[in-house]
């Protein structure tokens, strides 16, 4: 997601809460579908 000096923080807030829900969302879809290994606390990702 791309912020740029004229976002206010308002607006980046919103971004950063937009960002944390799309990558939740792919993280829980990578766990559904078994794409997720995770070896010697270490994790890999599928895709």
């Amino acid at each position: 997601m791309r912020v740029n000096h004229e976002d206010s923080v308002e607006d980046m807030i919103r971004k950063g809460r937009d960002l944390e829900k799309m990558v939740l969302a792919r993280a829980i879809w990578h766990h559904l579908h078994h794409n997720i290994l995770v070896y010697e606390n270490r994790t890999v990702v599928f895709e």
